[in-house]
C-alpha cells in the first residue's frame, strides 16, 4: 500500500537550507521517493494554512518511509536543515 510523507516547512535561513536541498535527493532516489508536491501554490479551504512550503513524497509503503527517514543519507541531509527551517513531518498510508 503506498504511503505519503507530508512535510510542512517554514524556511528561516535560506542559505543554510540550500545545503539540505542539495543532499536530500540522494536519499529520495535510494528509497524510491516520488515527489508529488514540493512548495507549489496552495489553497487553504478550512482553517489556517501552514506557513511556508508543503512537500508530499510518495513511497512504496510506510516501512519504506521509515527506512528513508532513518537512513544515513537522510540523517546527513537533516543535519543541514536543523536551525534553517521549522519542520513538521508525518506519514500516512494511502488508500
Amino acid at each position: 500500500m503506498p504511503a505519503y510523507m507530508i512535510s510542512l516547512v517554514d524556511v528561516t535561513d535560506m542559505d543554510q537550507y540550500q545545503e539540505y536541498v542539495k543532499r536530500a535527493p540522494a536519499a529520495h532516489q535510494k528509497y524510491g521517493a516520488k515527489i508529488i508536491a514540493r512548495g507549489g501554490r496552495s489553497l487553504s479551504l478550512e482553517g489556517e494554512a501552514p506557513p511556508g512550503r508543503i512537500v508530499i513524497l510518495e513511497f512504496e509503503n510506510l516501512e519504506q518511509v521509515e527506512a528513508f527517514y532513518n537512513s544515513p543519507e537522510y540523517q546527513d541531509a537533516k543535519k543541514h536543515r536543523e536551525g534553517a527551517a521549522d519542520f513538521r513531518m508525518m506519514a500516512v498510508e494511502g488508500a
